[in-house]
Formats: structure tokens, sequence, C-alpha cells
């Protein structure tokens, strides 16, 4: 993914000697990025920009003289690049990050702690760092007293989605499926503050690391209509229940005793990623007559579109975020091309069709989704 046929140019800043050079030695195999330089705080990275114009940064939270969001926030107001930041994943940390995705910020990873997290890095990061060149950069959404700097909606924004929804008398086997990666923080803290309360669950799956996805869903449940948390293995997916999968933890579902059932494990990376949309879409493809509205959001890469197709084969409603609005469209373009997306809408679309879905679903023939034959 170099842009121009040239190689993606990254400037490392960090205060740590050694977490630069991890940094650069994690980059340094990938033959379309070039690492130009690594600076120790904001000040000499400053400097460093104007005269390597890289074209990402890797940036660090805790550093001396001026932290890194102060830092980005400065930068993304005066000259807008990309910035993958690398964080600790403390619970400091951890809320600093999203704050920075918030004040612009492409993506975020956990800073390396031990041997298998920096193997870890090793992995993740030249595929960031590739996603962050050509990402779609947006203006940053301001402080964060809420859910990732998105302003709360008021009762009647969310009421004007659909009046009335929340009487809704949903059939237990619907449910709503959400996947989304690269830009997905922000863009699901859109979609969710902005469905009303009282529909049936929702399960989640967004490409995050350990730590960060339990900050994230107790900062955006502050902004909802209804519970948000991160999973738990045993939890019951109900009506009114948001679950975010755990980062390193695949989460699936189970149809069991009238209701879905929760299941997380730890089985191999699927499209490098754990946990990963095409796990959570396929479970619930699995389950006996499911009546689903499902979502694909922003992100790099395909994963998600094998499991909307076998969604859409069980008669799924599915969705895909427009490429305007995406910052990576990656995972969306891959499903639409599979042709299995009934309708590719902008993120501010989404919450609206998203509660169309559910309330279709809720009345369709049981016929629909009983008897067709999924794809392998």
């Amino acid at each position: 993914m170099a842009l121009n046929n040239r190689k993606v140019r990254v400037l490392i800043i960090d205060d740590s000697v050694m977490v630069r050079k991890m940094i650069a030695d994690a980059l340094s195999h990938d033959p379309q990025i070039e690492v130009v330089g690594g600076a120790p705080d904001p000040y000499v990275a400053r400097d460093m920009i104007v005269e390597l114009e890289p074209d990402v940064l890797t940036l660090d939270i805790e550093m001396p003289r001026m932290d890194g969001l102060t830092f980005l926030k400065i930068l993304q107001k005066h000259k807008p690049i990309a910035v993958v930041v690398i964080s600790s994943i403390s619970q400091a940390g951890s809320a600093a990050a999203l704050e920075a995705i918030a004040s612009g910020a492409v993506e975020v990873l956990a800073k390396p702690t031990s041997a298998f997290s920096i193997g870890n890095l090793a992995e993740q990061l030249p595929r960031c760092i590739k996603a962050a060149a050509v990402a779609r950069l947006r203006p940053a959404t301001g402080a964060t007293s809420g859910a990732s700097g998105a302003a709360t909606p008021s009762a009647a924004s969310i009421a004007r989605v659909s009046p009335g929804v929340a009487a809704g008398n949903w059939n237990p086997r619907q449910l709503i499926c959400l996947g989304a990666s690269t830009g997905g923080i922000e863009a699901l803290t859109e979609v969710l503050t902005h469905l009303p309360g009282g529909l049936p669950g929702i399960c989640i799956t967004q490409h995050m690391p350990a730590h960060f996805s339990k900050m994230f869903a107790e900062r955006v449940n502050a902004s909802c209509a209804f519970e948000v948390r991160e999973a738990r293995d045993g939890d019951m997916l109900t009506p009114g229940l948001a679950l975010l999968a755990p980062g390193d933890f695949h989460m699936t579902l189970k149809w069991v005793a009238g209701g879905y059932r929760v299941e997380l494990n730890q089985k191999p990376p699927v499209h490098h990623c754990r946990p990963a949309v095409d796990v959570m879409f396929r479970s619930v493809s699995e389950c006996p007559g499911p009546r689903v509205t499902a979502a694909i959001l922003t992100g790099m890469g395909v994963d998600g579109a094998l499991g909307m197709k076998l969604l859409k084969a069980v008669g799924a409603r599915t969705i895909a975020q427009n490429e305007e609005t995406c910052v990576v469209y990656g995972m969306p373009r891959a499903a639409v091309e599979m042709g299995v997306i009934d309708r590719v809408l902008p993120l501010k679309g989404i919450a609206a069709a998203i509660v169309e879905g559910v309330q279709a679903q809720a009345t369709a023939p049981a016929s629909n989704f009983s008897s067709v034959n999924k794809p392998t």
C-alpha cells in the first residue's frame, strides 16, 4: 500500500530509546515502509515533521515536556497528519488513547510490555501504518465528557430515529450485529448513541487491544439509551443490551434456552485479528432461525465480508458504511464487492437503517429464515 509507488514515510515519537528501536525494528521488514527518524518528545518532533515530511507518525501519550495528547491536538489543528497512537494499557493510558482517537488519531495500539507483545506489535503495526497512510483524516470531535468525544444526543434526537420504537414487540431470535476496525471507535459511537432504547440485543466486534475495549464500552455507555458493556463469557444477550467483544478474545453467540448466549475464546486470530468480525458473524449465522440486522463499518482489510455473506444467506438485513464517510474503506468495500450488502449508507444514516431493518425482521415470515442454504 505504498503511496504513488513510494514508501510510506514514518516518524516515531517516544521518549524511550528502547521503544523507538522496537517500533523501528517492527517496521524494518516491510519493504513499503521507511522509518525516516525518531523523536524523544513533541518539541523535537515538531522540527522533524517540517524537515522530513512524514506520511504517518507513531505517537506515545506519556512524554516529558509535552504529553502526546496535547501535541496531537495542536498538530491536527495546524498541520493534520495521520497518527497511530501506541499507548500504555493502564487505565489512564487506555483513557488517553480513546481521547486521542476523538482528537484525530487514526488508530491505537498497545505499547509492548513483553516479548509476546513485541511480537504482536511487529505483526499489527505495519498493517496499521499502511492503512493510516491512506486513511481519510477527519476533524477532531472535541473534548470527551461522554463517549470518545461524541456529543450526547438528546432524548428528542434519539426518538426522531424511529418514534415509538422502544415499544417494539421483538421476536426473541432478533439481534443486531456490528463490526468495525480502523476508524470504528468513532463510527460505533456515532451509531450507538443515535439508536433508541428497547431494541433487540446488539453484539459488537471492534478490532481493539485488550483493556482498551472495557474503557471504550464504559465511555460509550454513558451516552446511550441502553446498556453497553464489555462481554463476559456466558452472558445472555437480551433486548436493551449491547455487548462488545473484549480485546484479544473472539466473541461467538449460541442459541440456548430461548436466547443468545455469549461465548469467548482465544483461538487463533482470523485475518490477523482477535477479536474477528467474521468469527462473530459466522456464529450467528449458525444459530437456528436468526433474524439479524447487520452492519459493517469502516476498517482496513476484509474481515467481516465472508461472515456477512453467511448472514445474508440466512435472511439478514445487511448494511455497509459508504466510502465517503469511512476512515478506511476496506472491510465495507470487501462486503459490497462480494454482493452481500442491501444498503450502502453514509455513517449518519446507519442508525435509522438499523431500526428499519429491525422492524422489518420483526414481522418477516419465519420461512424466510429457517430453510435457507448457507454458503460454504
